[in-house]
């Protein structure tokens, strides 16, 4: 499918036409430019159609039915059971608008949309799989990443599958295997637990265990609670629905669901026909430019290394657009803020932890609005210098996503702990944990007593 007329010849291209790739083509056309994204499956990419608003939007609908089904206690008696098909109907329908909402932003800008894959014949040319060819002084490589497989379980689609497969899945098994056990393993085996589904977790180092204990902790004491197993092995087979593992444990599943990471997607690329060079693990070399080695050739998102998270790759995208139509801009952010959307949540932002940096801790369990709502395992710990500049928030909470832009956006700007300390958070709110933190810090705490 095109978008109004094929040219031959367009002042940007842009490969993939994910979060990353269509927000780069419109900046440029906002700028002036002759745009064409060539996208081989849906505009929106992974983000839109199969990881982020897919699985947020299943986590938010089987959190809503877990925390009703067991809020007899405070008023609320559920009866009925779990609908899954039609989750998975309003779950393909979001992804569906989205995505034509993405195309008619793209058509509204005069970016021509190409349905197809690109390679790189030169420097300045990309075949394109209808057969034509298109010429382009510029470029932009958005092609993303894929799920790293095992060679123990190699992907099939349907008894051993990847995250994509698994919030596809309209008819959910019984009983689910995930190996890995990072943020995609933790998000998934949530999402399934709370559907009433049998879930165990493979992890060798455990859960979540990149980031600070004090949160993941949290975290795994919650998964065990919604009945969540944790192996500390690894997988060795699957067959007949068990899984054999590497200390001769054998586990009953349906599914096998792997989730070990990511690795950067240039398959067909054609970079060989190009100065575009790779580091070692595969990501696409890039300046504070987005520029590549290749002065023709830029790449943002995934593709060029970590994190590997969409609001990056946005904001990359912005930058890159500005770039080829001539502008000074650069990728200079100072925080790049993440968040595990895991029960309760953790986001971050800056520095957590290192050499230099001091802490304090405000906990959920000291403030009005987490006490109402029953959500007190958690807290707000800030990191600072020794000027009280702040330099890192880590949250762990309900709505942890959606509270730490605030902190991303005072480390930006070079914050301080009064700076937060003495704005005025609205009451009673989950972002006052925020301020108390920093009159913690300030050593003026009022509702949290650390003394004898």
């Amino acid at each position: 499918m095109v978008m109004g007329s094929l040219p031959e010849e367009v002042d940007l291209a842009v490969i993939g036409g994910g979060v990353g790739g269509y927000i780069a083509a419109i900046r440029a056309a906002q700028l002036g430019l002759s745009v064409a994204v060539v996208e081989k499956h849906k505009m929106g990419g992974h983000c839109l159609n199969y990881a982020c608003i897919p699985s947020k939007t299943m986590i938010y609908y089987s959190d809503l039915y877990h925390r009703a089904l067991n809020a007899k206690d405070k008023g609320v008696v559920l009866s009925g059971q779990f609908d899954a098909g039609a989750l998975y109907r309003w779950r393909m329908a979001v992804s569906e608008k989205l995505e034509k909402g993405v195309e008619f932003l793209c058509r509204k800008n005069k970016v021509e949309v190409i349905k197809g894959e690109a390679t790189f014949l030169s420097s300045s040319t990309i075949q394109l799989t209808n057969g034509t060819s298109l010429d382009f002084k510029k470029a932009i490589i958005a092609t993303g990443s894929v799920p790293k497989a095992l060679d123990s379980l190699p992907f099939d689609g349907k008894s051993i599958i990847d995250y994509k497969a698994a919030l596809m899945l309209e008819h959910p098994p019984e009983t689910m295997t995930i190996v890995g056990g990072g943020y995609v393993a933790v998000e998934i085996g949530t999402i399934y637990a709370k559907m009433g589904k049998k879930v165990r977790i493979i992890a060798r180092s455990g859960i979540l265990s990149h980031f600070d204990r004090d949160a993941s902790d949290i975290v795994s004491a919650r998964m065990r609670e919604l009945g969540i197993e944790v192996y500390a092995s690894m997988p060795v087979s699957f067959s007949g629905n068990q899984v054999r593992l590497d200390d001769g444990t054998k586990i009953d599943s349906e599914v096998v669901l792997v989730a070990i990471g990511l690795e950067p997607y240039t398959m067909g690329l054609g970079l060989e026909n190009t100065k575009v060079s790779r580091d070692g693990r595969g990501f696409i070399k890039v300046n504070r430019r987005l520029e590549t080695e290749d002065d023709k050739i830029m790449a943002i998102g995934d593709v060029v290394g970590e994190p590997m998270l969409a609001h990056k790759a946005m904001r990359q995208g912005v930058i890159a657009g500005e770039v080829a139509a001539g502008l000074d801009s650069e990728f200079d952010n100072a925080v790049i803020p993440s968040v595990v959307f895991s029960d309760p949540e953790i986001a971050s932002a800056g520095e957590i932890g290192g050499a230099g940096l001091e802490s304090a801790k405000f906990p959920l369990s000291a403030l009005g609005k987490a006490i109402a709502i029953d959500e007190t395992k958690g807290f707000v710990k800030v990191f600072y210098n020794k000027y009280k500049l702040v330099k890192g928030i880590e949250i762990v909470s309900q709505d942890a996503g959606n509270m730490i832009s605030e902190a991303a956006e005072v480390i930006e700007m070079g914050g301080t702990l009064e700076d937060i300390a003495d704005t005025i958070h609205p009451h009673p709110t989950l972002s006052e944990a925020y301020m108390e933190a920093a009159e913690e810090a300030l050593g003026r705490p009022i509702h949290f007593f650390t003394g004898e």
